[in-house]
């Protein structure tokens, strides 16, 4: 694993990258499709997972049949940051009303400094086909923001458990209007546990806000989206890690995983 700072302007501080390389990196000159992760603290190590459960994603890609380069971008720490690097739109109502949109600027960040810094420094394909954006939480909502937006760097994501509802509006909005490359591949999740209004959680939720709000964004993408609810899941790392397997799949290989729905 590999650390490194690079600063970003308008926190006036530099953010941490944790990127991994494959072994097969360090024995040829092959190039590697780049997969960018939100929240990259969260990724490979539970000694340094916010809530002492990381993703597991190190020991998956360890083992996996596909190598690739991960890229973990994390965030600032301090009060909010957090939360306004990671809300790419103006909310007015709501609890994500009492924070500064600042995602699009982490947005300018990542395409102007990351992603060159990554392609200049380490062996990648650095096309839209071989690069993709992944993260939970506002994660999720960034890399869905960023995946609509910037579909001409970015051609799959992982939205996993993602803060949609306060934005449905505006990401319907988007979608309805912004036309998307017809490879681009969507896998959108959330888990019963965090599903308000389940009464259930056994159970498929398709009752709840959660539901309904990932259901129009996959009805409005289409043929490029999978949607998958994770029978007690909830909202954190090790219910997240159990799903790496099935994005990671569906994402960069040319077969679909069982669709729930």
């Amino acid at each position: 694993m590999i650390q490194k700072q690079l600063w970003f302007e308008k926190a006036n501080d530099y953010r941490t990258l944790h990127i991994y390389l494959p072994e097969s990196y360090f024995n040829s000159h092959q190039e590697y499709p780049v997969m960018y992760f939100f929240d990259g603290h969260n990724l490979f190590f539970d000694e340094v997972a916010t809530y002492g459960t990381c993703w597991g994603l190190k020991d998956f890609l360890d083992t996996w049949d596909k190598d690739l380069i991960v890229v973990g971008l994390e965030c600032g720490h301090k009060k909010n940051e957090r939360m306004n690097e990671y809300l790419p739109y103006t909310v007015s109502n709501g609890f994500l009303s009492e924070y500064t949109s600042l995602g699009k600027e982490t947005w300018k960040w990542i395409l102007e400094e990351v992603k060159p810094y990554i392609d200049s420094h380490y062996r990648t394909i650095p096309f839209r086909e071989c690069t993709a954006i992944a993260g939970s939480s506002m994660g999720g909502l960034m890399s869905l923001y960023g995946l609509i937006h910037y579909n001409t760097y970015f051609s799959k994501a992982a939205c996993v458990s993602s803060t949609i509802v306060p934005c449905i509006k505006q990401i319907e909005k988007d979608l309805k209007h912004i036309k998307l490359f017809e490879d681009t591949k969507v896998y959108l999740s959330w888990g019963t546990k965090e599903a308000f209004g389940i009464l259930n959680e056994s159970s498929l939720d398709t009752h709840s806000l959660t539901y309904k709000c990932n259901k129009k964004i996959y009805e409005l993408l289409k043929d490029k989206s999978q949607m998958f609810c994770q029978i007690q899941g909830g909202h954190c790392e090790a219910d997240w890690a159990k799903q790496v397997k099935g994005f990671m799949e569906y994402l960069w290989k040319n077969k679909d995983i069982q669709n729930v729905w």
